[in-house]
């Protein structure tokens, strides 16, 4: 017979475990953080030079503050090294720029970069680094939307950079507009960057993220569709040659890294990296060889639309200081004598190299591409791992996989891609994800586990369970 005793054997209900408001807080600061780098240009475009300047300093202010004072758990011998040798060969080429106050403006922009990647990533474990990386990018995409509705349904015309209408006298090159009102005429969406390529870029970044944390079982995965449904539209919308390039690429990684996934025997894997590279070095041939009918079908031209010229120009000054280079300034600031009027397109100065090689060898010579080739190797071999090995840490040899390790290898493989013909991963959010990225697969290489990991054990809320491959 059964008695009712008033001492159970279970531990008495209690309240779930909460985040401190507090780390709310700071959690909502690394959001801004990242959405302000991922915005880049949107800055300059609605608050002008001043502004912008007031937030970078700002921000980096803000967040060196918040470092000081919550002392998070650092681990100071695994830093991205490489990451930082670039930063200070850059510093460095202030004893021999020729463009100093271009240096000097910019160096402030790259060391603040630099200053919150690592920042975010000391603060927050990786689900949150997810978690905020996706609510940085649904930020970016719904105001990229809400500003072309409401340029096509309230201004209804043209837009200048800080909502400035042109007039009828106005006989610039469309390059130079905010907006074209696009949205409802078929035309390329530009959103709140002003530029349709770095449109398309953040919502491929969007894709790979919001399928990533849809993979990794999310809440609310009903919003977390239509914000990937937006994506895909503002992606399609932007009409980037380069971003479907790159989109095409971050899917052959992807079916390599699953691939890799399935390997249960040593030697396994060679096989796959032999085929793999032959596969590359096959396609890659063929590319090269019928390049001019893929830029046909793409709808650019053979030198992706003029950049040839860039190319050529950028190549002759860095023939003249090969070594060293002419001094740091990514981007080329153009109110400097030096860049004003250099290399024109449509009237406006140009301010990139549009290749990421080209322009560190033009600023920083032949040793910064040297620094930043290792920087990029050096995240590229950590991240690649970090995706296709099986979380170990003892004699348990078959723990699932999380679906949350597949995002650096795809950021680097856009980051890459991207280079040829962009030298964006220099700056803003390319540059942050690097650091990012690097600075965290050091310092916790594997999820949920060490230190840096265990110190915010607040996350039973996520709904990020592992799945097994």
């Amino acid at each position: 017979m059964a008695v009712h005793s008033r001492h159970p054997v279970s531990a008495p209900p209690t309240a779930p475990v909460r985040e401190s408001t507090g780390h709310l807080l700071l959690r909502a600061w690394c959001v801004f953080v990242v959405a302000a780098s991922i915005a880049g240009t949107s800055w300059l475009m609605a608050v002008g030079p001043v502004g912008s300047a007031v937030v970078v300093v700002g921000t980096g202010v803000v967040s060196t503050i918040l470092w000081v004072v919550l002392r998070p758990r650092v681990q100071w011998r695994r830093l991205p090294w490489f990451a930082l040798a670039y930063v200070a060969w850059a510093v460095a080429s202030m004893l021999w720029s020729q463009w100093l106050g271009a240096t000097e403006l910019t160096l402030l922009l790259l060391v603040s970069t630099t200053l919150q990647a690592m920042f975010v990533g000391a603060v927050l474990t990786w689900r949150e680094i997810l978690r905020v990386l996706a609510a940085a990018l649904k930020w970016m995409l719904g105001l990229s939307i809400l500003f072309e509705l409401y340029v096509s349904l309230i201004w209804r015309g043209d837009m200048l950079p800080g909502f400035v209408r042109p007039d009828e006298s106005y006989d610039g090159h469309p390059i130079t507009l905010w907006s074209r009102d696009n949205l409802f005429t078929g035309g390329r969406l530009q959103g709140i960057f002003g530029n349709a390529n770095p449109l398309a870029y953040v919502a491929l970044l969007a894709l790979i993220v919001f399928l990533v944390r849809l993979a990794s079982g999310a809440p609310r995965k009903f919003l977390l569709t239509l914000w990937t449904a937006l994506a895909l539209f503002l992606f399609w919308r932007a009409a980037s040659a380069t971003a479907l390039v790159c989109a095409v690429a971050v899917a052959v990684v992807l079916a390599t890294i699953l691939l890799m996934r399935t390997a249960r025997r040593p030697g396994e894997r060679t096989r796959f990296y032999v085929m793999y590279v032959a596969v590359a070095g096959f396609g890659g041939a063929v590319l090269w060889l019928a390049r001019d009918t893929v830029f046909e079908l793409l709808g650019r031209t053979p030198d992706l639309t003029g950049r040839q010229r860039i190319w050529d120009a950028v190549g002759e000054r860095i023939a003249e200081r090969p070594v060293i280079g002419w001094g740091y300034s990514t981007p080329w600031v153009p109110s400097d004598p030096a860049f004003d009027g250099w290399i024109v397109d449509h009237g406006v100065s140009v301010m990139q190299a549009h290749n990421m090689w080209l322009d560190v060898a033009l600023q920083l010579g032949f040793v910064g591409v040297a620094l930043i080739a290792l920087a990029l190797l050096a995240f590229i071999w950590r991240s690649w791992f970090f995706a296709v090995d099986r979380p170990r840490w003892d004699l348990v040899a078959d723990r699932p996989y999380s679906a949350l390790t597949l995002v650096p290898s795809l950021v680097a493989t856009v980051l890459l891609v991207q280079g040829i013909a962009e030298s964006a991963p220099l700056l803003n959010w390319g540059w942050f994800l690097i650091v990012l990225f690097a600075f965290k697969i050091k310092q916790a290489p594997l999820v949920g586990r060490g230190p840096a990991e265990q110190r915010l054990d607040m996350e039973q809320g996520d709904g990020f369970p592992e799945r097994s491959s």
